[in-house]
C-alpha cells in the first residue's frame, strides 16, 4: 500500500472512529468510550405499530421506529460505512494517514503527526469533519407479488417485525419475536448464523441496506476486547451475537447513546466460541456482492483485513495432522454437547465454502501472497480428505467392514485405524443401495456415522462433494424421506442418540432428549439449504415437495424453531415460536423456487484447478502420497 499503513492499524482505526462517532452526543472522548466498552447491554426494544390481524404488509412504515415516552436525543452517528468506505486505490488519502496516526497516538505510539484534536466539543483537522447523519431507513418491505400466498405475506411481515435498528439504520433481525414470551433469554439478540437466511431473503428481494449494515457493524465487533477467566481468544473471532442498547449519556440525564454489545461465547451456555460465525460472515459477504453488484464493500481495506483475520485464525498452525478444522463440541448450529467435537462435517463444509468465497474476494497484493498460497493448499487437501474419508455408501461400508487394523505403514489402507465393529447395526439396515452421504465426524479410531443435514447440503452447495456424491446425497434424502423429512423438513441429524449412548454423549441433556432439538429434531430453517442444493443439482422437485409439506404447518404452528418426535409430529417442547430463521428459511426457499437463477449467487462451482490437483493426488505415482520432503507443509490426505 502506498502509504505503508498496516492493515491491523487501519482495522483498529475503523473500530476507534466507529465507536467514537456512534453516540447520541456530537463527541465522546475516546477514554470515556473505552470505559464503557465492557458494560453489559441489552437490546433496545422497538414497537412497529403493526396490526396482528392483517396479512397486508405494504403499509408498514419502517422509517419511523416507535419512540417511548422517555426523551431520546438524536443519534449523531458517522457509521463505519462512511468512515472506512475506502478502496485500496483510495487508501493513500490524507484523511486515512491522519486517522492511522491518531490510532498510533492512542495506542502509545510516538508518532503524533496529523492527529485529530478535540477542543470544546469540536474536532480540528484542518477543517471540522462532517458528521453524517444516517438517512432514515427505507421501507424494507418487499412489494406484494401477484399470486403470493397468505403464508408468504405473513412471513414477510414477521421478518420485518424482527428487524433491529442501530443509529437509525437496520442492522439485523432478532432470533425470535414471540410477543407472548416473557422469558427471552438470548433470543432477543442478533445472531450471526441466524441472520444468514434473513440476509439472503432481503438480498433476493433487492433490499441490500440491512445486509450491508450487518456486514460492516459485525466487522467492527471483530476487534472487540474479549476475555473469559483472563484468557483472550485469537484475533479474528466473530461474535456469536450482539445486542443494541440505548444507554444514558454520562453527564446528561436527557441524552442517550446507542451501543452494540457483542457476545463471543463468554455468556453462552457452555462458554463455547462460535467457530461458524466468521465462516458465515464471509459467505454472506460474497452473496452480498453477487446479488447487489456492489463490490466496493468487499474491496474496502477494513473488510479485506477482516477476511484475512478470519483466515489467519482458521489456517493457524497447530498440532493437528489433518486439513480439517479442529473444534470443540457445540461450536456451530449444534451449540450444545452432542458428540461433534473434533472435525465435524458442518464446520468443514462451511470452512471450505468460506475459503472458496475468500479466494474470490481477496485483493491481489504482495502482502496476501503467502495467505492465498496457504488457502489454495488447504482447499486441495481439505477437498481430497472429505471426499475420500468422509464418504460412505454400500460399497464403502463393505470396505470398512473388511478393514485390517493396527497397520503401521505410510501406505496403510486403514489410515485412521477404524475398527469394523464401529459400523452401527442401524446403518447396515438403513443405507440404501442407491445413495450415500458424508459422515458426521472423523478422528483417529473413530467415525461418527450419523447423517448431519447441514454439513451434507452445504457440501453440495460449496462443491466440497463431487457431482456424483452430491446426487447420491439427494438420492438418499429421497429414499429415506420418511426418516429425514416426514411431516416437517428437515432432520438436523439422523438417528437420535438414545439410552446409554444419549446419557454418555450428551451428559443426559434434558433439552437434547431423543428426537428433540439437536438430537434428531426437525428444523424448518434447513429448508433453504436443501433448496439451494436441489436447484444446483437440477433437482428442484425435491425442494418443492419439502416446501409443500412445510407450508401446510408453519403458519398454523406459529413458525416454531424446531419440531420433535421421529416423524416431526409435535412442536418442539422448548421451541420458540415466531423463530426468525424458520420464517426466513421458508422465504428463501420460496423465492429461489420461483426464480431458480438467483440460486447461482449462493453456490460455488467445481474449481478446475482443485479438480486437476485432486486428479494428480490420486495418481499412485504421485510422490505426495509417499513419505518424503515434497512440500513444506503437508497434511494427511
Amino acid at each position: 500500500m502506498a502509504t505503508g499503513i498496516s492493515e491491523m492499524s487501519f482495522h483498529a482505526t475503523t473500530r476507534l472512529y466507529a465507536q467514537h462517532f456512534c453516540t447520541a452526543s456530537p463527541f465522546i472522548s475516546p477514554l470515556r468510550k473505552n470505559a464503557k466498552a465492557n458494560q453489559r447491554r441489552s437490546l433496545h426494544a422497538r414497537s412497529w405499530g403493526i396490526s396482528e390481524k392483517t396479512h397486508n404488509f405494504q403499509n408498514i412504515n419502517l422509517s419511523q421506529p416507535f419512540q417511548s415516552g422517555k426523551k431520546f436525543t438524536e443519534c449523531h452517528c458517522q457509521l463505519a460505512s462512511d468512515i472506512a468506505n475506502l478502496s485500496h486505490d483510495e487508501a493513500n488519502s490524507t484523511w486515512v494517514q491522519d486517522a492511522v496516526n491518531k490510532v498510533s497516538q492512542v495506542l502509545g505510539s510516538t508518532n503524533g503527526k496529523g492527529a485529530i484534536e478535540f477542543e470544546n466539543g469540536s474536532a480540528k483537522h484542518g477543517e471540522d469533519p462532517t458528521l453524517v447523519m444516517p438517512e432514515p431507513a427505507k421501507d424494507l418491505q418487499p412489494k406484494k407479488t401477484r399470486g403470493s400466498s397468505l403464508v408468504e405475506d405473513e412471513a414477510w411481515r414477521l421478518l420485518v417485525e424482527s428487524m433491529v435498528y442501530y443509529c437509525g439504520g437496520p442492522v439485523g433481525t432478532i432470533a425470535a419475536n414471540d410477543p407472548l414470551d416473557s422469558n427471552k433469554l438470548n433470543y432477543d439478540q442478533v445472531f450471526i448464523r441466524d441472520f444468514i437466511p434473513s440476509g439472503i431473503a432481503f438480498l433476493l428481494k433487492g433490499e441490500y441496506e440491512i445486509v450491508r449494515n450487518f456486514i460492516l457493524h459485525t466487522l467492527q465487533l471483530q476487534s472487540w476486547e474479549k476475555t473469559m477467566d483472563c484468557h483472550s481468544p485469537g484475533q479474528g473471532l466473530m461474535p456469536a451475537s450482539f445486542k443494541v442498547r440505548t444507554v444514558p449519556l454520562d453527564g446528561d440525564e436527557n441524552a442517550t447513546e446507542e451501543v452494540l454489545d457483542p457476545d463471543f461465547g463468554e455468556a453462552a451456555i457452555g462458554r463455547v466460541a462460535p467457530v461458524d460465525s466468521g465462516l458465515w460472515w464471509i459467505i454472506l459477504l460474497r452473496a452480498y456482492g453477487k446479488c447487489s453488484g456492489d463490490l466496493s464493500v468487499q474491496e474496502r481495506i477494513d473488510v479485506q483485513t477482516g477476511i484475512k483475520m478470519i483466515l489467519k485464525l482458521c489456517l493457524a498452525d497447530g498440532f493437528d495432522m489433518f486439513p480439517t478444522l479442529l473444534v470443540t463440541d457445540g461450536s456451530c448450529m449444534i451449540d450444545r454437547r452432542m458428540g461433534i467435537h473434533g472435525h465435524p462435517l458442518e464446520i468443514q463444509a462451511l470452512f471450505y465454502s468460506a475459503l472458496m468465497c475468500a479466494r474470490e474476494m481477496l485483493a491481489p497484493e504482495d502482502g496476501s501472497a503467502d495467505l492465498i498460497r496457504a488457502l489454495n493448499n488447504r482447499l486441495i487437501a481439505l477437498s481430497f480428505h472429505i471426499r475420500e474419508y468422509y464418504w460412505v455408501d454400500m460399497k464403502k461400508l463393505n470396505e470398512i467392514y473388511r478393514y485390517k487394523t493396527e497397520e503401521y505403514s505410510y501406505d496403510a489402507v486403514n489410515k485412521f485405524n477404524i475398527y469394523p465393529d464401529q459400523i452401527p447395526p442401524w446403518l447396515v439396515e438403513w443405507m440404501p443401495s442407491k445413495g450415500g452421504f458424508l459422515i458426521g465426524n472423523l478422528q483417529p479410531a473413530h467415525m461418527d456415522f450419523r447423517f448431519f443435514s447441514l454439513g451434507n447440503l452445504w457440501s453440495i452447495v460449496s462443491s466440497l462433494a463431487t457431482t456424483q456424491q452430491s446426487h447420491a446425497i439427494l438420492d438418499l434424502i429421497e429414499t429415506k424421506w420418511s426418516d429425514l423429512v416426514a411431516q416437517m423438513p428437515l432432520k438436523i441429524c439422523y438417528p437420535a442418540l438414545e439410552g446409554q449412548e444419549w446419557r454418555i454423549i450428551t451428559g443426559s441433556d434434558p433439552k437434547n432428549t431423543p428426537w428433540s432439538y439437536h438430537n434428531g429434531g426437525s428444523w424448518p430453517t434447513l429448508l433453504w439449504q436443501l433448496t439451494v442444493a436441489c436447484i444446483k443439482m437440477n433437482r428442484p422437485e425435491i425442494a418443492e415437495r419439502a416446501l409443500e409439506i412445510a407450508e401446510k404447518r408453519l403458519s398454523i404452528d406459529k413458525w416454531p424453531e424446531y419440531y420433535d418426535t421421529k416423524s416431526a409430529r409435535f412442536i418442539g417442547k422448548q421451541a420458540r415460536l415466531y423463530q426468525t430463521w424458520s420464517i426466513a428459511g421458508y422465504l428463501v426457499a420460496k423465492l429461489l423456487l420461483e426464480k431458480p437463477d438467483l440460486a447461482k449467487t449462493l453456490w460455488s462451482e467445481e474449481d478446475a484447478e482443485i479438480l486437476n490437483a485432486l486428479n494428480v493426488m490420486v495418481d499412485p505415482t504421485n510422490p505426495r502420497r509417499k513419505r518424503g520432503k515434497v512440500l513444506k507443509k503437508t497434511y494427511i490426505v
